[in-house]
């Protein structure tokens, strides 16, 4: 049956469910429509897991629920549509036609791959910037002319010195300096343990969307039994209340550490809300900084929260967006090995690989350490196709946005750009894990060995990634004292080294698990 046409039509993104969104900020609900769509194009391009789709389905469903109590009109294409075109450039086209809109809003996209089919579609888009982040893309293209290498740390002062947060009324940052990382590395005492994770109850719509993802991706990595994260703005609410009252005053200190059976550990947990829109990042940084202020969390826990903000989030989504799509294609080292199938089963007898990889099958989640210094350190030093890698973080993680996880992944976990977004690899030896974790005492391997077949895989592939890299990273200042190291020790030793890194990837190469 045809339905009665409207001025403006809006299409919402399944990553963009905020009521200030800018394309709805452009309608008026007496005249106008907004479009949502579940659409297989999104579910597939990578294999993500089960729960992300199943977080991102019911958020929309609630989503759409939600503005139409607030008064407006709202399309909604279900996965399950037989007129469903599969597509959302093709359900644009189809509802704007439908609907015969004069007009048709769309927010900026957070994935290239999803603006250019969009752009590519034929229609008159109104393009708005997403205000939801402190710094719009060309900001950050300003910020960046003309520079060789883009630092963090840097465009991280200006954001604190635009958005006042942390900052004294004479220009300087509360405690005399800019960040607090080395005060937020301890390991995790034995005995201590993080307060329990805030729980949600499914509702009908989340059941059914459970339902519907159970039947239509069990072949995809991950289980769907543990699902419970937010779906609403209300539920997103509660679970960031959750933090700050029970975790944020001991996250700084324990950020980095790890602890086998913790998952969690005092992190948030809110990176998928906030990455969906139903956290706003504004908000979350003056409740940390009021808690600070209110004497509730220290220093260095409430700086630590505020850079992952406004220093890395924006800083990786600007990169993101200045250099795409070239930098998507990135391979400095040159990796060409296949991602070993244990990534996608947990089924290595390395203890920090299988907890990390295995609570991502339960949980889709994993905290930035395990990515960045255990599976990702493991692919670096392996010399994994960064791509592979790449679609692999893509995939499997409940927060994993092209935006985000491309520059980090990329760029810092593999170092594939170059040393563009990081000056030096985070290629670590099994030593930082058993520093920053319980794992390697109930490990098969022993991280106290490096050669040998019970020696910590990580201890000789550092080693030889580095001996094979010298070329590239022999002039590094950031790793002058590791080569001197590595120069200082026998030839014996060092050929030891090499000889057992060489095994441990030709064992790859063969599809064996390590």
């Amino acid at each position: 049956m045809p339905s009665s046409s409207v001025h403006r039509l809006a299409l919402v993104l399944g990553d963009q469910l905020s009521f200030d969104l800018p394309s709805l900020q452009a309608l008026d609900p007496t005249t106008d429509a907004v479009l949502l769509a579940e659409v297989a194009a999104e579910t597939d391009y990578v294999p993500h897991h089960p729960q992300k789709i199943a977080l991102i389905f019911s958020a929309m469903r609630h989503f759409a629920k939600a503005l139409r109590q607030r008064g407006y009109c709202v399309h909604y294409v279900s996965l399950e549509d037989p007129d469903n075109s599969g597509s959302l450039p093709g359900e644009l086209q189809r509802w704007s036609e439908r609907l015969t809109a004069r007009e048709v809003h769309v927010t900026e996209c957070g994935e290239w791959r999803l603006e250019q089919a969009l752009k590519s579609s034929g229609l008159p888009i109104h393009w708005h910037a997403d205000t939801r982040f402190l710094c719009r893309r060309d900001e950050f293209a300003a910020w960046a002319a003309g520079k060789r290498q883009l630092r963090m740390e840097f465009f991280y002062r200006q954001m604190r010195q635009r958005s006042g947060l942390l900052m004294n009324g004479d220009g300087m940052p509360v405690g005399g300096a800019w960040n607090f990382d080395a005060e937020n590395r301890q390991t995790l005492p034995a005995g201590v343990s993080a307060p329990s994770p805030q729980r949600f109850v499914h509702d009908a719509i989340t059941q059914e969307v459970l339902a519907l993802v159970g039947r239509r991706f069990a072949h995809h990595y991950g289980s769907l039994e543990a699902f419970d994260y937010p779906v609403t703005h209300a539920e997103a609410e509660a679970l960031w209340q959750h933090f700050v009252e029970q975790s944020l005053p001991a996250f700084g200190d324990y950020q980095d550490a790890m602890a086998t059976g913790q998952p969690f550990l005092f992190h948030a947990r809110i990176s998928a809300a906030l990455n969906i829109g139903l956290l706003d990042l504004r908000r979350l940084c003056a409740d940390v900084e009021a808690a600070y202020w209110a004497g509730r969390v220290p220093l260095n826990a409430a700086e630590g929260f505020i850079r992952q903000l406004i220093g890395w989030r924006e800083y990786v989504r600007g990169i993101y967006w200045l250099h795409m799509p070239e930098y998507a294609g990135l391979n400095a080292f040159g990796n060409t090995r296949a991602l070993p199938e244990f990534y996608w089963t947990g089924q290595t007898r390395m203890k920090c690989m299988s907890q990390a990889i295995g609570q991502t099958l339960e949980y889709a989640y994993a905290h930035h350490i395990q990515r960045l210094m255990v599976t990702g350190n493991f692919a670096l030093l392996a010399g994994i196709a960064p791509q592979q890698v790449c679609d692999w973080y893509l995939a499997v993680y409940l927060d994993a946005f092209d935006w985000v996880e491309l520059p980090n992944t990329l760029g810092m976990v593999m170092h594939a750009d170059g040393g563009y977004l990081g000056s030096k690899p985070y290629c670590a030896s099994g030593q930082y894990i058993k520093r920053m974790s319980d794992y390697c005492r109930s490990c098969a391997y022993k991280v106290t060995e490096s050669t040998g077949e019970q020696a910590c895989p990580f201890n000789a592939l550092y080693w030889h990634f580095l001996m094979r890299h010298r070329d590239r990273l022999g002039g590094n200042h950031r790793l002058a004292m590791v080569y001197k190291n590595l120069d200082r020790q026998p030839e014996a030793k060092q050929q030891a080294l090499w000889a057992r890194g060489q095994a441990l990837l030709a064992r790859l190469d063969a599809g064996e698990a390590l």
